[in-house]
């Protein structure tokens, strides 16, 4: 395999994601950090990061990359149905930390998590300064569902998802879907494709259209710029099919 570029821990340059291993997949570097920062700063090339506990921390761009555009996300006639009966109350940047928590717990025996407990401080972190988000499905107070990602402009990056509850992370991308477009975002990036995001409606492109909309669509601040703190989300979109 090709020896990994190793970033340095204090300052964070990243190699072209043109550079990334086709196999694994998107393998890019190795090393660095996950201050705001350097993962404002990678999302925004169309890099993450993703990496078991004890290992380095190594940054990823896939091709071809899973994207969602927020008017095609795909209801299913039974999905319909559900959302009609507003089974779930839904919220936004509620409970950020207990929906990573939940989206870090494995799925079976076998499983483990990559949302360690490095990742989930650094990704609270991104939230207290307002650019991590979470939707939030409740039952009776109880979370049964959500998900978490990172925005940037107009695209919001999506990290994970959970449910404890009958279509309860279908139904928080529903809200997600709507409240994004409401907010004039283009695109949601769903990094790898799996059978589940393409029955939502996603779809995939190369990674050089990918980094063609970043450039777009996910600008971050020029460098020095005074930075007005963004604010929390609050839901004011409610499902009405």
């Amino acid at each position: 395999m090709p020896r990994l570029p190793w970033l340095d821990e204090n300052l964070v340059q990243f190699p072209p994601p043109q550079q990334a291993l086709d196999d694994p997949n998107g393998l890019l570097a190795a090393g660095g950090n996950l201050s705001p920062t350097t993962l404002l700063n990678a999302y925004s090339q169309g890099i993450f990061p993703w990496f078991s506990e004890g290992e380095p921390i190594l940054w990823w761009s896939p091709a071809p990359r899973c994207v969602l555009f927020p008017g095609d996300l795909h209801i299913s006639r039974s999905l319909h149905k559900t959302l009609r009966r507003h089974p779930y109350q839904l919220s936004m940047d509620r409970a950020f930390p207990t929906v990573m928590q939940e989206c870090a717990g494995p799925r079976n025996y076998t499983d483990q998590t990559w949302i360690n407990s490095q990742m989930q401080d650094a990704y609270s972190e991104l939230h207290r300064q307002g650019y991590a988000h979470s939707v939030e499905c409740w039952q009776q107070g109880e979370l049964v569902g959500g998900l978490y990602g990172v925005a940037i402009d107009r695209v919001f990056f999506g990290e994970s998802m959970f449910s404890r509850a009958p279509n309860a992370s279908k139904i928080a991308l529903v809200h997600l879907c709507g409240q994004l477009q409401k907010q004039g975002y283009q695109l949601i990036d769903c990094q790898v494709e799996s059978p589940h995001l393409r029955s939502l409606g996603s779809t995939t492109m190369d990674r050089h259209s990918f980094c063609d909309l970043l450039d777009k669509f996910a600008k971050l601040p020029p460098a020095g710029a005074e930075l007005s703190r963004p604010l929390p989300w609050k839901l004011d979109w409610n499902y009405d099919g």
